[in-house]
C-alpha cells in the first residue's frame, strides 16, 4: 500500500497573535496537515505548539530573513508544501492618522502588509513547484469600511486584499489558489485594541471564534483543486455596521 504524501501548511502568527492562528493551526492540523506556527514569543510558541502538536518557529514575519529560516525548515521536511495562511497582524497604535509616529506606520505596514507579501512571494514558488496548493491571506473589514484611527491599519489590509487578487491571476493556471478572508470582530486581543471597554467581555463571547475561522480555513483548502474561494467577509451578527 502506497504511503500517504505529507502535506505542509504554515500558519503565522499561530501561537497567540491575535487569536486567530491558534484555532486556524489546530483546523489545519486535524485535517492531517502538518503545520508550522510562527511568532516572537518563544514560550508561547512551545506551549502552543505542544498543545496543537504542530511545529513551532521563532519569526517576525516583517523580516525577510526570518522568512528565509522558516522555509529552510520546510524545504528540508518530507513532504509536500501546500498551505500558507498570513495570520499575523496588529493594530499598532490605533488613533487619528495625525497622531501616528513615522515608526507606527512603519510597523503597521511592515506587520500588516510587507510581511504577507514576504510569505507570499517565497510560497508561491514552492506551491507552483509541488504542484498547487492555496495561500490564505487574512485580512480584516477594516479593508472595506472606514472607522476613525483605523486609516494606517485599513490602508495595509487593503493593500493585502489587492495583492491577493494581482498574485491569484499571476499564478491561476499553475495551480496557485489567493483566497483573501476578511473577519470583523472576533475573540481575539483585537478586543483591547478596539477599546470596547467593559462591552469587550460580552462581545468576545458572541463573535467569531477563533475555531469557527478555522474551520473556515480548512474548508477553503479542502475545495476541489479546480475551484477556489476569491475572497469572503465574514460578519458577527452582535457588531452593528454603521461606518462611512
Amino acid at each position: 500500500m502506497p504511503r500517504k504524501t505529507i502535506r505542509k501548511a504554515i500558519v503565522t502568527g499561530g501561537a497567540k497573535g491575535y487569536g486567530y492562528g491558534y484555532g486556524i493551526a489546530q483546523a489545519l492540523a486535524e485535517a492531517g496537515y502538518r503545520v508550522w506556527i510562527t511568532g516572537r514569543d518563544e514560550a508561547a510558541l512551545k506551549r502552543a505548539a505542544k498543545k496543537l502538536s504542530v511545529e513551532p518557529v521563532v519569526a517576525d514575519v516583517a523580516s525577510p530573513q526570518d522568512w528565509d529560516k522558516l522555509f529552510s525548515f520546510i524545504d528540508r521536511a518530507p513532504g509536500k508544501f501546500e498551505v500558507l495562511v498570513n495570520n499575523a497582524g496588529a493594530g499598532i497604535h490605533i488613533a487619528p492618522a495625525v497622531k501616528q509616529s513615522d515608526a507606527d506606520i512603519d510597523h503597521s505596514i511592515g506587520v500588516n502588509l510587507n510581511g504577507a507579501i514576504y510569505g507570499c512571494t517565497r510560497a508561491a514558488k514552492r506551491i507552483v513547484a509541488a504542484g498547487g496548493g492555496t495561500i490564505v491571506n487574512i485580512s480584516s473589514v477594516c479593508a472595506r469600511q472606514a472607522w476613525s484611527g483605523w486609516g494606517v491599519y485599513s490602508a495595509a489590509k487593503a493593500g493585502l486584499e489587492q495583492f491577493s487578487k494581482c498574485l491569484y491571476l499571476e499564478h491561476r493556471e499553475q495551480g496557485l489558489r489567493v483566497t483573501s478572508l476578511a473577519p470583523s470582530w472576533g475573540a481575539t486581543q483585537f478586543t483591547d485594541a478596539a477599546n470596547l471597554g467593559s462591552r469587550a467581555k460580552d462581545i468576545s463571547k458572541r463573535c467569531i471564534q477563533p475555531k469557527e475561522l478555522g474551520r473556515i480555513v480548512a474548508d477553503i483548502c479542502a475545495l476541489p483543486a479546480h475551484l477556489f474561494v476569491q475572497e469572503m467577509v465574514l460578519w458577527p451578527t452582535i457588531q452593528a455596521v454603521e461606518p462611512l
